[in-house]
């Protein structure tokens, strides 16, 4: 009995410190972020004189608000058209039976073993050579069909039994309806783990934004915090931090909210 105590108490204690391991550099980033700036300069990581100045500097001397509009609204946009188009290409390879249907799926997964900087250069090319440069379908359109959201949709309608496809086309249900009314409720939780991993991923997305945006109108969040960030002049990395915890905000709150839905629908895709 001693020694299941003792491991118990061995076992939170390392589950313990790798939390503190692992959330340090936001508990620090949290720290500088209500620290002055001479403070900081000086090398302190902690100081009794912590204040929210930073933040209102960040909102009322930076573009803050509109990098996080821009964002918001390039995520928001990101995840609604990957869970339309993913749900009804996963019906699609599900519900109407016709031939090399599964060829046809193997084909469109194996896109998924392609790395995204292969598709960098002639995507950029392709949104260069219909003037979207500096506009949100750059950012938007190339991500909203995702092959991993339609196989792990797929994979839940899969469960789904097929005598109920049978039963609507006996009351004459037709595939939209069908779709809208017995598919899409049973396949809630898929739905919902798609659209958190779809909004984190565009949410802390960099690369593809610094390509195609090169001014303030479009920029996201990720590439405005960089920007405030200068070679030249004399950082203020409190404000800096005061950013930098303010864009990790939603996405803590979306991995609190959604943490249950997330882990169980990842659970299922992988076990089916």
């Amino acid at each position: 009995m001693k020694t299941r105590i003792w491991l118990i108490i061995l076992l939170y204690t390392v589950l313990i410190l790798s939390a503190l391991l692992i959330c340090s550099p936001l508990l620090l980033g949290l720290s500088l972020s209500l620290m002055p700036q001479d403070q900081i300069l000086a090398g302190h990581y902690f100081s009794t004189k912590m204040s929210l100045h930073n933040y209102v500097q960040a909102f009322q001397s930076t573009e803050l608000v509109h990098y996080l509009v821009n964002s918001l609204l390039v995520s928001l946009l990101v995840m609604v058209g990957q869970l339309f188009l993913s749900s009804l290409a996963a019906y699609a390879f599900v519900f109407p039976k016709f031939r090399g249907q599964k060829v046809l799926f193997y084909f469109f997964i194996s896109t998924m073993m392609i790395p995204f900087e292969a598709q960098i250069i002639p995507n950029f090319q392709i949104m260069r050579d219909l003037n979207w440069l500096n506009t949100y379908p750059a950012l938007i359109i190339p991500f909203i069909a995702s092959a991993f959201g339609t196989f792990l949709l797929r994979q839940q309608y899969k469960q789904i039994p097929f005598e109920l496809k049978e039963a609507s086309d006996l009351i004459g249900m037709n595939h939209w309806k069908f779709y809208a009314k017995v598919v899409l409720p049973m396949s809630k939780v898929s739905l919902v783990t798609l659209g958190i991993y779809s909004f984190l991923t565009t949410w802390n997305m960099y690369l593809w934004p610094l390509l195609t945006s090169t001014n303030d109108t479009v920029r996201t969040l990720q590439i405005g915090l960089k920007q405030m960030q200068s070679q030249e002049t004399l950082n203020q990395w409190g404000v800096i931090m005061a950013c930098a915890v303010t864009i990790a905000i939603p996405t803590l709150l979306i991995l609190f909210v959604g943490q249950k839905h997330l882990q169980k629908g990842l659970m299922e895709g992988s076990l089916k």
